[in-house]
């Protein structure tokens, strides 16, 4: 049986899931209480105060479930990752079809590993883009088709292992 390959998160985002499923197991027991005082008020059928905390119950546990499939899929670490070359857990400063005004800065790894940092988009490995750029060094060109189906050229200026204090600061010459 193959092994399922773990996907990069930022540390940033391991700690903010962390802290959102231990914050949701630790809201059950109120949700339980709220579904017993709710039981408690006769009727189920037509008790709207049930109704809502049941959906409630289930939405969180939903949500646990999520976060804990994420998290036990999940790696923190970058090995491979190397200066100067497209690899999940990378920050690259690239420019499209030639233009270098056209830049753009953004990590490559799955939407869970989103760094929070508002000014650093996250692109999927599995992304036309992304996987276009897996393995590619900087000052190198790749093309890919956006959903569009319009073929977009991409050039690396630079690639870096995610480090959170620099992720959305391009480097000197880019």
């Amino acid at each position: 049986m193959a092994e399922i390959q773990k996907q990069y998160i930022t540390p940033e985002m391991k700690a903010k899931l962390e802290n959102e499923l231990q914050a949701l197991i630790d809201n059950r027991p109120v949700i339980a209480a709220e579904i017993n005082e709710r039981r408690e008020e006769g009727d189920l059928k037509e008790n709207a105060g049930y109704d809502a905390a049941r959906e409630q119950q289930d939405q969180e546990e939903a949500r646990i479930k999520q976060i804990s499939e994420i998290l036990a899929n999940a790696t923190t670490e970058r090995t491979g990752v190397v200066e100067g070359v497209a690899q999940v857990g990378s920050v690259v400063h690239v420019y499209y079809n030639g233009d270098e005004n056209d830049k753009e800065t953004f990590l490559i790894g799955t939407r869970a590993a989103s760094t929070g940092n508002k000014d650093l988009e996250t692109y999927s490995e599995n992304s036309p883009l992304g996987s276009a750029l897996i393995g590619a060094s900087e000052g190198e060109t790749r093309s890919y088709n956006a959903p569009s189906g319009r073929e977009i050229s991409v050039t690396i200026v630079s690639a870096e292992p995610y480090d959170s204090d620099k992720a959305a600061t391009p480097r000197a010459g880019s």
